[in-house]
């Protein structure tokens, strides 16, 4: 088990005051059929983030084992090429990781979508000399480095990254809001 699932799980017990195993009893007990539902009930029910609700869907249904592996991969994948961004990668998930033990983070094809209730930011090596970051500020004015994504995209904003020093105070400040305003 990773770090960031056991930090997790260690979590689940001091905010709820119950263990891992005695949330999936409880979810068990609700025959519950879809993955979503199990979501719902612990957000709706018990006031869950959406990433503690994740863990404990899918722990209940037993569905953690191989995505783990696959997580891995789609990143593996994501920067096939673009070996010279994961270090952007690196730099900004630890920083980010820092904001709270409530991220959800999740691979994708392109990007790594980062959620709390909702998605607050992406992560995408989008060219061989480009990464960019996709925050969500809804009702923000584009300013400094932060600049309006097309209309109908999954983010309100974007920012672009062509060197790793790029990544400096501002931009962290930029994610930490999307994340916070996420909560």
């Amino acid at each position: 088990m990773d770090k960031a699932t056991q930090t997790m799980i260690e979590n689940l017990r001091k905010n709820t005051g119950k263990t891992l195993e005695q949330w999936i009893d409880i979810v068990k007990k609700q025959n519950f059929a879809k993955h979503g539902e199990i979501i719902k009930f612990l957000k709706e029910q018990h006031e869950f983030t959406h990433g503690f609700a994740n863990l404990v869907a899918h722990k209940a249904n037993e569905s953690d084992a191989g995505p783990a592996d696959n997580q891995d991969d789609l990143i593996t994948k994501q920067y096939k090429g673009k070996e010279h961004l994961k270090p952007f990668y690196d730099k900004l998930i630890s920083e980010i990781q820092s904001f709270g033990n409530d991220i959800e983070i999740a691979p994708k094809n392109a990007y790594v979508s980062l959620r709390r209730k909702k998605q607050f930011a992406t992560l995408n090596p989008a060219t061989k000399t480009r990464f960019e970051i996709g925050i969500n500020l809804k009702g923000q004015e584009p300013k400094g480095k932060l600049e309006p994504e097309k209309p109908n995209s999954m983010c309100t904003h974007k920012i672009n990254l062509t060197d790793i020093t790029n990544i400096d105070k501002e931009v962290i400040e930029w994610i930490k809001k999307a994340y916070e305003n996420a909560g």
